[in-house]
């Protein structure tokens, strides 16, 4: 009976942690990078996969050894600052980037296609009015996520790619990317999955307890397990989206990111595939964001232990969200890229070491993540002159110079301590 419930438990926080992770991100970038891939389908994917789906299940593990606070791993750097890191990931992931950005793509994909005239100002207000009466009521979500919504959208999703797969609109084109793998990788940050991963723990610990759950390793244990339930699913997904992608380079112009998975839609299904499409990224993107403002809010409530700030913070990060979201899907998407290439390589470096690491010591964290910050601002900040001052390091061309120097102050910090 034990092990039934256990099972049951697993799918449903398994559904609820695959909804929060797949948004807007994790529904436009498969099939643009597919279309520039073309023929190196399965390199590209693969990339993708690391930073898409490896990252996520290590960085919530990391976060489940923590007992679902990231916090607990941070502060092995000081106190200090982990504040502003956490601070900093949270407005990332909350307010300022991942948030705005999934009610500016439900409105360009969801909305714009039938309604052109409508002011997306309209729209976007409307969503996050919506978002915010959920968020308010928390604790029926991970529930209402995955027993209906997940459920709903994976059927939406699976339908447009096992028609596309069956069909196909075209011949699968040349690539026409270079450096296919290492960019595909990079190209797997925008999901944002891995930085929500380290702030969604919280949530899914919660549930897990709230379910009778508490001893340590049994929580861990379901975790894991749920994780693999949420992987499995967005590989499907990103492997089937990306490989409708590679049959759309045939077809001259620029577009959207956005316009080019209606434009898949609407040629595999016919007319009824942008209505499908609209209400997967509709249903996609508003799990994400009602998980993300409900971690912005609690993150903010516990940062000042005021659990009476919930529905403030709650309330902020909507309103700014709504701003933020104005902007459009390919202004949103500008501003991330170098907020997500400083912030990874950090979050990488936490996650591998606190998983690796049995009993660490301050210093294992502190001159690898110092060392990785220094290198990852210098070159985002010479990027920005136009250069890269930074482009004689290892691996700098691919996106990962900070990688030898964050492995050698790993390596220095060990022979310290062996000291």
């Amino acid at each position: 009976m034990k092990e039934k419930r256990e099972t049951k438990d697993i799918w449903i926080i398994g559904f609820a942690l695959l909804a929060m992770f797949f948004g807007s991100g994790n529904l436009i970038f498969p099939s643009y990078l597919g279309r520039m891939i073309g023929t190196d389908y399965w390199q590209g994917l693969i990339g993708f996969m690391i930073t898409g789906i490896g990252l996520p299940l290590l960085s919530i593990m990391a976060t489940a050894k923590a007992e679902g606070e990231f916090s607990h791993i941070t502060h092995q750097v000081g106190k200090f600052f982990s504040v502003i890191l956490m601070t900093v990931l949270i407005l990332s992931l909350g307010p300022f980037l991942a948030i705005p950005r999934t009610a500016a793509t439900t409105y360009e994909i969801g909305i714009r296609p039938f309604l052109p005239n409508l002011n997306s100002l309209i729209v976007i207000i409307i969503y996050f009015a919506v978002n915010l009466a959920l968020v308010l009521r928390p604790s029926a979500i991970v529930d209402l996520i995955g027993r209906f919504l997940t459920p709903v959208l994976l059927v939406i999703l699976l339908i447009l790619i096992i028609k596309g797969i069956l069909v196909p609109i075209g011949r699968i084109t040349n690539n026409r990317m270079p450096r296919v793998f290492t960019t595909a990788m990079i190209e797997g940050y925008q999901t944002m999955d891995a930085l929500g991963a380290v702030c969604f723990g919280n949530i899914i610990v919660s549930s897990i307890r709230t379910r009778g759950y508490e001893n340590r390793d049994e929580i861990i244990g379901v975790t894991l397990k749920s994780s693999l339930v949420a992987v499995i699913g967005l590989g499907i997904i990103y492997g089937g989206l990306m490989y409708l992608g590679t049959h759309t380079g045939h077809i001259a112009g620029d577009m959207e990111k956005t316009q080019l998975i209606t434009m898949l839609a609407t040629r595999i299904l016919g007319s009824w595939g942008s209505v499908l499409l609209a209400i997967a990224v509709t249903i996609a993107c508003l799990t994400t964001s009602i998980g993300l403002t409900m971690t912005t809010a609690t993150y903010f409530s516990d940062l000042f232990n005021n659990k009476k700030l919930y529905p403030i913070a709650a309330t902020v990060t909507c309103l700014i969200s709504i701003f933020i979201a104005s902007m459009g899907v390919d202004r949103i998407i500008g501003i991330t890229g170098p907020a997500l290439n400083i912030l990874y390589p950090l979050i990488i470096v936490f996650v591998i070491i606190s998983l690796i690491e049995k009993s660490p010591r301050p210093i294992f964290y502190r001159l690898p993540v110092y060392v990785t910050l220094i290198v990852v601002l210098l070159e985002e900040g010479s990027k920005l002159m136009g250069n890269n001052i930074l482009g004689f390091l290892l691996f700098s061309n691919f996106g990962f110079g900070w990688l030898i120097p964050a492995v050698a102050a790993y390596i220095i910090a060990k022979l310290i301590r062996g000291k």
